[in-house]
């Protein structure tokens, strides 16, 4: 069903409250196409592999969470930009990203759908709202379990450093890059934090902070929530939605 692109936006807009957050850049609509859309193709992150499956499943609209434009200086582009761009300009493909804003909604963001993956319930809000606090019930999940629990939802193989208690009842979440917040969910009194990256220092922070540090990939941790914003739209205005999965190991 062909829909207004400025329908399907104005939904999201409304959905994830983007003027809520500070971001690192442009939240919505990054790249105008056309203006009615049937397809709608999902991912990661923006990029030419991405656009080139999009043409290729007829895309409309191209919705990620990592889009093209970034906060800093205007900067000349490069050959690998001029490609993108010119990919989404020859396909008449839109481009929409929503970044901090997808991570932090209570329901439908990463976050919030990484912890009913590993079967916790969220208790509120983490690292100024980009993240969540949870908790499993009753005597929570053994400490050794809480690594395959990650794997099982993001498919790939966690980095875990085992310094909390043997039964986890408590877990801070920060997808991406939100290995910093580790000294937050230390001082939360958390048993446990789960981010995408890790820093050399969380060794030592989550040993010394006696907590579990677990780390299960940027591109692993944050698939589930644009995912999530395609089956809605679907849902909503009756638009094709595809899922592009692309392989990233960090």
């Amino acid at each position: 069903m062909a829909t207004a692109l400025h329908d399907l936006i104005d939904h999201l807009d409304t959905l994830l409250e983007p003027g809520r957050f500070d971001d690192y850049g442009p939240n919505g609509l990054q790249v105008p196409g056309r203006e009615s859309v049937v397809t709608v193709v999902t991912g990661v992150s923006a990029g030419i592999a991405l656009f080139e499956r999009a043409a290729q499943e007829g895309a409309d609209l191209v919705l990620v969470h990592h889009g093209l434009f970034w906060k800093g200086p205007p900067r000349p582009l490069d050959r690998a930009a001029k490609r993108r761009l010119q990919l989404l300009f020859d396909h008449d493909m839109s481009l929409a990203a929503y970044h901090l804003p997808l991570d932090g909604h209570p329901e439908h963001g990463n976050n919030a759908l990484l912890a009913a993956g590993l079967g916790a319930r969220v208790t509120g809000g983490f690292a100024d709202g980009v993240g969540v606090m949870a908790a499993w019930p009753g005597d929570g999940v053994a400490a050794a379990e809480l690594g395959s629990r990650v794997a099982d939802v993001t498919g790939r193989e966690p980095l875990v450093v085992a310094g909390g208690p043997e039964r986890v009842r408590s877990i801070a979440i920060v997808s991406g890059g939100g290995q910093g917040h580790l000294t937050e969910a230390i001082a939360a009194g958390c048993d446990a934090f789960l981010t995408g990256e890790a820093s050399e220092r969380n060794f030592n922070e989550a040993v010394e902070g006696r907590i579990h540090f677990v780390a299960g990939g940027h591109h692993a941790t944050e698939t589930l929530g644009v995912q999530r914003l395609g089956e809605l739209l679907a849902a909503a205005f009756g638009v094709r939605h595809v899922y592009v999965d692309l392989p990233n190991p960090i």
